[in-house]
């Protein structure tokens, strides 16, 4: 049964920025949008780089190690729409952002 976990306060993840956050074995890299919070899979495509570390504008991110890039509102990949990571439900309750697992 899927559950939500908490994984930052709203402070930790400030607007345009994102970070990866590791839940039960899993890297789970979360966004911050226009105070709007956005969860997907940690891991690029294309050689696993640090998606939660990448330059992040609007609802993108753009991979650290080799420019892939991803709209994090859908979770796919903006160059081949076809190549999607997963994507989690967020949830924010007060100051704590929660994502469902």
């Amino acid at each position: 049964m899927a559950e939500f976990v908490k994984v930052a306060t709203m402070s930790e993840i400030p607007d345009g920025c994102g970070r990866t956050v590791k839940i039960r074995g899993r890297k789970i890299a979360i966004f911050n949008s226009g105070g709007r919070f956005y969860a997907i899979d940690g891991a690029c495509q294309h050689r696993g780089g640090p998606l939660g570390q990448g330059e992040v504008y609007g609802t993108r991110v753009v991979c650290p190690w080799h420019g892939w890039e991803y709209d994090f509102a859908a979770g796919c990949n903006v160059d081949d729409p076809e190549m999607k990571l997963v994507c989690f439900a967020v949830r924010v309750n007060g100051n704590d952002v929660f994502v469902e697992l």
